[in-house]
């Protein structure tokens, strides 16, 4: 159970669920009066988000095995150093699918019609990296589509504050996974590999970093004006841009030593704290 656990990176789910779970309860205080979406909605986001991150990242490892396999810093990932076959790998992929389905099944028609698109992308990750630099924009909307399908997930439609939200994970993890890059500059360059770091120097993509989470911050006081948020969200979002602040802080061209530090323990606090913001928002404003 520890080598698949590892394998998906299973810790990296802090990521985009508590995003799901910020627009599904500011989805069910704007179409119920109340932040509470339900025990059936909230158990169903949960393992339709657990389900979709589980087949992208086996997908994305053995996919990119043999990629991984030529990097120092990947070589012992779990497909590459043979603790997971292909095969073993594959079969995760596709139980996560049907679960991923089941799940989506369980919420409502938009859910289920949109899971083959979402797939696409899951799956299509990848491959990205082999044609264009644009490779962490993809990935931005692949994660940012749990913000807005946890909304989907509560009023079975889109609305603006969704796609704000999607906005938000968007432009978030396209800054932190340009700076996660930085990490296999020299590799990449080396082996062809596409991403924003490679293509533009370390120095200028920190700055494309830095102006990607600048725009996350501007986009996260919008979905407040739109969803009519209260103080304690505004709170929130600003501990978020002094998070975003601290991570472009500790890196630097000359120094990439706390790249982890600003890509992982950062961004979790950044997740989390935008949960604990929604969830005191929705529960002030549904008890005033």
């Amino acid at each position: 159970m520890k080598t698949y656990l590892d394998l998906v990176k299973f810790e990296h789910t802090v990521f985009a669920l508590p995003f799901a779970y910020a627009g599904m309860l500011l989805a069910s205080m704007q179409d119920r009066g109340t932040g509470w979406p339900g025990w059936h909605t909230l158990l169903w986001v949960t393992v339709a988000m657990a389900a979709a991150r589980t087949a992208a990242m086996g997908a994305n490892r053995v996919i990119d095995r043999f990629i991984d396999a030529r990097n120092p810093r990947t070589a012992g990932r779990e497909v590459p150093s043979g603790k997971v076959s292909p095969a073993q790998a594959w079969a995760l992929v596709g139980g996560s699918l049907v679960v991923m389905a089941f799940a989506a099944a369980q919420l409502n028609p938009l859910c289920l019609v949109l899971m083959p698109l979402a797939v696409v992308f899951l799956i299509g990750y990848p491959y990205t990296k082999r044609f264009t630099w644009l490779c962490h924009a993809w990935l931005g909307v692949t994660d940012g589509a749990a913000a807005a399908g946890g909304w989907i997930a509560v009023t079975g439609h889109f609305a603006p504050p969704a796609w704000l939200l999607w906005a938000v994970v968007i432009f978030w993890m396209i800054g932190l996974d340009v700076i996660y890059a930085t990490m296999d500059y020299r590799f990449d360059l080396a082996h062809g590999i596409k991403s924003i770091p490679a293509r533009f120097g370390i120095p200028r993509a920190l700055q494309i970093a830095a102006a990607s989470h600048a725009l996350t911050f501007g986009l996260l006081l919008a979905v407040g004006a739109a969803t009519g948020a209260s103080f304690w969200y505004y709170l929130a979002a600003l501990a978020m841009g002094g998070i975003l602040l601290y991570e472009h802080r500790i890196v630097n061209p000359d120094d990439l030593a706390r790249v982890n530090v600003a890509f992982f323990d950062a961004n979790m606090w950044l997740a989390l704290t935008m949960l604990a913001g929604v969830m005191l928002d929705v529960t002030w404003r549904t008890l005033t």
